[in-house]
């Protein structure tokens, strides 16, 4: 990515990835997430990061994210796709978001078992599968980060509420049990075609046709 370009959080909780590559490359954001009470602390959180006017969060889901067609440079989801209702649809639309060229970095965890064909799943949504990555270390973190979202439930409350605080732990009892069997994995994506010499994509809320923009794994 080039500085100014467009950089979508397809579920992007509190706003922490998004955020983090925004600064490091000087792109635009814009997350999204379905919970109306992540997007409220990404959005507060924001001038840590970046400057105000760079950033936007708003409440839509991976399947319908309200962007205009081609308008991101860059689309990263994070732990997020196994929780749209459609999978293939939300792919379909995440690749729909990406400029010619642009690239999709997803990250999934499956059965230990799983050999989905990640190609084919590409295909269906107009998109190449240029890399998939094996993530070994992944679940123990992951049992980590619950282990410590149940041990410090009472802070969570505080912090996020008690709706989003009980969202959280029945996600970390019901998942810590699975995770030893669990594979993750992180797939690169592209859309076909070439970026343009100049970046002319649209800037969602503006007047040149974008609209305004206004967690996580099992299969």
């Amino acid at each position: 990515m080039t500085p100014g370009q467009l950089l979508v959080d397809a579920g992007c909780g509190t706003g922490g990835v998004g955020l983090w590559l925004a600064r490091a490359v000087s792109a635009r954001l814009v997350g999204l997430d379905v919970s109306a009470a992540a997007v409220q602390h990404a959005t507060a959180r924001t001038t840590q990061f970046v400057t105000g006017h760079r950033s936007a969060f708003h409440t839509a889901a991976l399947e319908s994210t309200g962007l205009p067609d081609g308008c991101a440079r860059a689309v990263v989801c994070i732990d997020a796709l196994s929780f749209a209702g459609d999978r293939a649809a939300a792919l379909r639309e995440l690749g729909r978001v990406l400029a010619p060229g642009g690239r999709l970095a997803l990250t999934r965890a499956l059965r230990r078992d799983a050999r989905p064909d990640f190609e084919e799943h590409a295909q269906a949504a107009g998109l190449v599968l240029e890399h998939v990555d094996e993530r070994p270390h992944e679940p123990e973190t992951w049992a980590r980060t619950f282990r410590l979202w149940i041990e410090h439930a009472d802070a969570l409350a505080h912090e996020l509420g008690d709706t989003e605080t009980q969202n959280m732990l029945a996600t970390a009892h019901r998942r810590l049990p699975l995770l030893p069997g669990r594979r993750a994995v992180l797939l690169t994506l592209r859309r076909p075609g070439t970026a343009p010499a100049t970046d002319t994509m649209a800037r969602p809320g503006h007047s040149d046709g974008g609209r305004g923009p206004d967690e996580r794994n099992d299969q």
